[in-house]
């Protein structure tokens, strides 16, 4: 990259500052060179900068200048030698920072979404988490992302995105039919522990949501992906209704509600009852009712039909029973 030529604007000194400072923290003691070919810009540029910072500071208690107010570096090394060291750090050291649990929860988060087909600069949430470890009030805790049997499938998303080629696999949906699919995929996302596939569908020529652990036996073609996630419209709830749906009653929590929302239809009505609201949802399959009241015991409480009350009771006391039999 070429140096950067003619005069520099205040505004952009001060910019160059600002990213120079934290630069020079970053590198215990490094060349003039090394910094100009970093920056693109002459070495005599930064040298003029050191020096800039060099009589910068916050002035104490008393309004004046201090020596411990003040930037300082390593001054022999610096002109005898060309190389910069700082020495004394000035207001950027009292700065907020987070705390090394703080580091560790936002670095497991990166490292999350890390291994989603969509965030594809994996370099750039590298260097992020490598910022976080290194400006932490405390060094974080070593953290890793829990793997999960998904982690195969999720894989090959990614590299069927990577690549711009279709994914093909069997699909097994909530009433236990069988089919082999083709998608374009198009995003991951995940409710509570279940993960979730939206893709364009070849066989049913429409969009589909699939759930990753219905999915077997994935794996790339080579036919080009059609649809992209910028072609087709993306509704903001992961669950689309349809005419074959089954209407359930409930009474939920207040708290929980807004938990169902992709559930509830629109228009449905909600009665406060004491501390619940009733409402309906669509279910495609009283099998997945089972599995979602399950997931908020003491929360939502199925009103009727009677015939989902009667499968979640059998389901719930199926459950219970297995304790029984260790005892």
């Amino acid at each position: 990259m070429a140096e950067r030529k003619g005069p520099i604007l205040a505004q952009d000194k001060l910019a160059f500052l600002l990213s120079l400072v934290p630069f020079l923290m970053d590198h215990d003691r490094i060349s003039v060179a090394d910094v100009a070919r970093h920056f693109s810009v002459p070495a005599e540029q930064i040298r003029e900068a050191v020096r800039l910072i060099a009589v910068s500071g916050i002035p104490g208690e008393t309004g004046q200048y201090q020596h411990a107010d003040l930037f300082d570096l390593a001054w022999d090394d610096f002109e005898d030698n060309d190389q910069i060291m700082l020495t004394n750090l000035v207001a950027i050291d009292d700065s907020p920072r987070f705390s090394g649990r703080e580091a560790a929860a936002l670095i497991a988060g990166l490292q999350y979404l890390s291994a989603l087909p969509e965030h594809a600069d994996r370099a750039a949430i590298a260097t992020l988490m490598s910022k976080l470890s290194r400006g932490a009030s405390a060094p974080p805790s070593q953290v890793a992302v829990e793997a999960s049997e998904t982690d195969a499938t999720l894989a090959l998303i990614r590299e069927s995105v990577a690549a711009g080629v279709q994914l093909e696999f069997d699909y097994s949906d909530s009433r236990g039919e069988h089919e082999r699919r083709r998608v374009d995929p198009l995003r991951i996302e995940s409710v509570d522990a279940d993960w979730y596939l939206r893709g364009w569908c070849h066989l049913r020529e429409a969009l589909r949501t699939f759930r990753l652990d219905r999915i077997t036996n994935p794996q790339i073609t080579s036919e080009a992906i059609t649809y992209h996630a910028a072609d087709v419209h993306l509704p903001e709830t992961l669950f689309e209704g349809s005419v074959d749906d089954l209407v359930v009653t409930i009474d939920v929590a207040r708290s929980a509600a807004p938990l169902l929302a992709d559930y509830i239809p629109d228009g449905a009505v909600s009665t406060e009852i004491g501390d619940r609201i009733r409402t309906t949802m669509r279910v495609s399959h009283y099998h997945g009712l089972k599995r979602l009241v399950a997931s908020m015991p003491g929360v939502v409480t199925v009103v009727e039909p009677v015939e989902a009350r009667r499968v979640v009771a059998d389901w719930a006391a199926a459950g219970a029973a297995r304790y029984g039999e260790g005892d």
